[in-house]
């Protein structure tokens, strides 16, 4: 990120993505910086101390043994990130969150075609969601301590540890897909009026 950023003065939205109980079933041990609700939390305040958007994406997941499905016990957002009154909750199904949703036109509605995006994971629906939203034209801000990864196993039995598909799937979505930079960069890029504990 280059040091000579320009503080932009119209905010987009905050995207949160998936971050539901959900993600912290044994499915997804292992995850790498363990901070990124914090993070998220940080920046959630951030833009409602503002008064800018902020828009929650929830996973309806149809399949039963999900430990995101529709009607789990661990479907909910998490406490720590729930929507308040006036903000936006959109589900989804799929794993990115523009197919089949309206998430398209709302983000339209709100006059931009940025926005900054945090949830989880970062290798799964938060890929496929910024790849395709670099595709629909948007311009998508990712803070890299906003989300997190889990270890991945390949056909072969190779496996790779969170913290390395963290790092990769960073480093190929920066640049051509994302501007990635960490949430500390996305606050003074927006700065607005900054809460105590930030």
């Amino acid at each position: 990120m280059s040091q000579n950023m320009n503080v932009q003065s119209a905010p987009c939205p905050l995207v949160i993505l998936d971050v539901q109980d959900a993600i912290d079933q044994p499915v997804w041990d292992g995850k790498n910086n363990p901070q990124y609700l914090a993070v998220i939390m940080r920046l959630l305040a951030h833009w409602r101390l503002n008064g800018w958007p902020v828009l929650h994406i929830k996973h309806d997941e149809p399949t039963l043994a999900s430990s995101y499905h529709t009607h789990g016990p661990w479907n909910g957002i998490k406490a720590e990130v729930a929507p308040i009154a006036g903000e936006t909750v959109i589900a989804k199904q799929q794993n990115c969150a523009f197919i089949g949703t309206e998430l398209d036109r709302v983000l339209r509605d709100t006059g931009t075609n940025r926005l900054v995006l945090t949830g989880v994971v970062i290798h799964n629906s938060m890929d496929a969601t910024v790849r395709a939203g670099k595709a629909l034209g948007y311009d998508i801000i990712l803070p890299s301590d906003a989300t997190t990864a889990v270890p991945v196993v390949g056909l072969n039995g190779k496996s790779w540890n969170a913290e390395t598909v963290h790092d990769l799937t960073l480093a190929i979505l920066s640049g051509e897909y994302a501007k990635v930079m960490t949430s500390d960069e996305v606050i003074k890029w927006f700065p607005g009026c900054i809460p105590s504990e930030i």
